[in-house]
């Protein structure tokens, strides 16, 4: 994947885009410590910084729902959503609701070339809706 999108093979590389492979929607720290398990070496300065680079080259999305800290995913390119708990904070992936993108049309447009919908759904998971009604 790193030599496709034209970035070098590094150790560092390759510790942060499994950690996000390993661990959909986690934040920057998450990452540090799953990188540091098998690098304890790196610094946090390097994990943000080839977080940067796998944004940039498209192998990583970054989202930042209202309220949240930055958040990366391995799923990129596919125009998909997010759905979040109000309450504990969980992140979990919906598909778009039409299919290709942006999925959605925009009531006026102003011009733009739209090519990319996002949108957040909120609202409470299964165990926080469950622990609410108890």
């Amino acid at each position: 994947m790193l030599r496709v999108a034209a970035l070098r093979v590094t150790r560092p590389r390759v510790a942060v885009l499994n950690a996000v492979h390993t661990h959909p929607h986690a934040d920057t720290d998450s990452i540090i410590g799953a990188v540091r398990r098998d690098l304890p070496e790196v610094s946090r300065q390097a994990v943000y910084d080839v977080l940067h680079a796998l944004t940039a080259a498209g192998l990583v999305r970054r989202i930042e729902p209202s309220g949240s800290v930055a958040r990366y995913e391995s799923r990129v390119g596919d125009n998909h959503h997010h759905v979040v708990c109000r309450s504990c904070g969980v992140i979990a992936d919906v598909d778009c609701a039409v299919g290709a993108a942006p999925c959605l049309t925009a009531s006026d447009d102003r011009g733009f070339s739209i090519d990319e919908a996002e949108v957040v759904y909120w609202g409470l998971c299964p165990d926080c809706f469950t622990a609410s009604n108890s």
